[in-house]
């Protein structure tokens, strides 16, 4: 029975993750910032099996209370063994463009906040020795793109902190899951047209379940964005900056 701390419990992946953990009776800790919403998705899951189900509503920006909400976590769960980490905002391009105060607040929620959780979790897990971190980053990091660079942007420089970290926790025994998910059927990508390369949340909750685990570093969702991915990293900068996507 493992002892898991969910953050952005309520996006369409982590709930569908959860649901996972319920199944096997873990127990569970969530964190959101609609309270609402995050009791029915916390009673959800004690009906699904989930040990016990504790829950705590915060901004994800108001950084200050962040280790107060860990704590409230360990508490709760009695120890803290697993974490996934899946909130954040797709970026409207167009509007930070206009607006340094925009994308400053994009770049807090989708990469800061998440910074400073990660620092807290990793010198406590560091210090007992165990512990798995598993945080939802996206493609968009692997290169940047006129269509999504400030979005691309946070998930980049989350991803090079992962990278730093993994290497750092490797001889505490402390695992760094990097997951890389591409297109996602989500309330969050609701007005954007789906094709062939997009996937449901209950699929990426699958592999993230599986890659916890198995113990995996870095893993794209589903498994041919590393392919398409690697194609685009490739590409000159002379030809791509020519590209319009």
């Amino acid at each position: 029975m493992r002892k898991i701390l969910i953050v952005g419990a309520t996006s369409a992946i982590a709930e569908a993750t959860a649901r996972l953990f319920a199944r096997q009776g873990d127990c569970l800790f969530l964190v959101a910032r609609d309270e609402a919403r995050l009791v029915a998705v916390a009673e959800n899951l004690r009906v699904r099996g989930a040990t016990e189900v504790g829950q705590a509503t915060l901004d994800l920006c108001e950084t200050d209370r962040h280790e107060q909400v860990v704590a409230e976590a360990v508490q709760f769960l009695e120890g803290l063994d697993t974490v996934l980490i899946a909130h954040g905002t797709l970026s409207d391009q167009k509007a930070c463009e206009a607006s340094w105060q925009r994308t400053r607040q994009e770049l807090e929620i989708n990469l800061l906040s998440t910074l400073s959780l990660l620092t807290i979790l990793a010198n406590r897990f560091e210090v007992q020795g165990y512990g798995a971190l598993a945080v939802i980053s996206s493609v968009a990091g692997d290169r940047g793109r006129q269509s999504n660079y400030i979005y691309g942007t946070g998930k980049g420089a989350l991803n090079i902190f992962l990278q730093g970290l993994r290497n750092r926790l490797h001889r505490s025994g402390v695992r760094v899951l990097t997951i890389k998910p591409g297109f996602v059927d989500t309330p969050m990508t609701a007005g954007i047209p789906k094709g062939a390369l997009w996937a449901t949340p209950e699929r990426v909750a699958h592999t993230i379940k599986n890659a916890i685990e198995r113990k995996r570093d870095v893993i794209y969702v589903p498994w041919f964005w590393r392919w398409i991915m690697g194609i685009i990293r490739t590409i000159p900068e002379t030809v791509f900056k020519r590209l319009s996507f």
